[in-house]
């Protein structure tokens, strides 16, 4: 009888990402059967948060080549990343290979920059939406976006959306729904203002100019590389 094989799972880490896109999905991925998570960074110290978290990397880019699947996630320190010449070449190298290609929040944008989204449907936190097209993907306002073998997850919480459809897609959807309920991932938020269609004009536009030094520096690095 055949035993099955280990899904290996290649979550990236880079200084100043926002640890939620990583570790909500991690609580997910890690929850799936025959699967192993590794938290891949270019060397084993810890890596430290936009928030201040300390998250110590379990691999390291030339340790782990080749995931089955990549997750990327997003935070200020995307833009860094991004311009990390080793970095890039890992998330390039890992997706070209990758039976499946992953994100949550501005991690799409660093998928992008790899050149791993060309072509394919996606999403991404709702301030930097419009950046998709400077990485050749066709943005989707959606929570959750599958195009293929790419799922991408908008801003931050929509990581756990993106890992509960990437259990789906590897292990099917009672797995996945197992694992919702483990995690009882039952979002009821106190207050309608998660996302400009809901928030009020004000309070939207306060969360624009808050960023909007954010979106100017991706938007200058993005049209430079693309």
């Amino acid at each position: 009888m055949l035993t099955p094989m280990t899904l290996e799972i290649g979550m990236l880490l880079f200084p100043q990402l926002t640890q939620l896109d990583l570790t909500g999905p991690h609580e997910v991925l890690a929850r799936m059967p025959d699967a192993r998570v590794h938290l891949v960074a270019k060397k084993l110290d810890p890596v430290i948060s936009e928030t201040g978290m300390a998250i110590v990397p379990t691999t390291t880019f030339a340790e782990l080549p080749a995931p089955d699947v990549l997750f990327v996630p997003g935070g200020y320190g995307q833009i860094a990343a991004t311009d990390d010449a080793e970095t890039l070449a890992w998330v390039r190298a890992a997706g070209d290979s990758a039976k499946w290609v992953t994100s949550a929040c501005t991690g799409s944008l660093l998928l992008g920059a790899a050149g791993l989204l060309r072509g394919y449907r996606a999403t991404t936190h709702w301030a930097f939406h419009d950046l998709l097209p400077l990485v050749g993907a066709i943005p989707v306002d959606e929570r959750i976006v599958t195009d293929r073998n790419r799922i991408t997850g908008a801003g931050v919480t929509a990581g756990i959306e993106a890992a509960l459809a990437i259990a789906a897609a590897v292990s099917g959807r009672d797995v996945a729904e197992q694992i919702q309920l483990q995690i009882e991932y039952d979002p009821a938020p106190p207050f309608g203002a998660g996302h400009p269609r809901v928030a009020t004009a004000a309070l939207v536009e306060q969360m624009r100019a808050r960023v909007a030094p954010r979106h100017a520096e991706r938007l200058a690095q993005l049209s430079r590389t693309s």
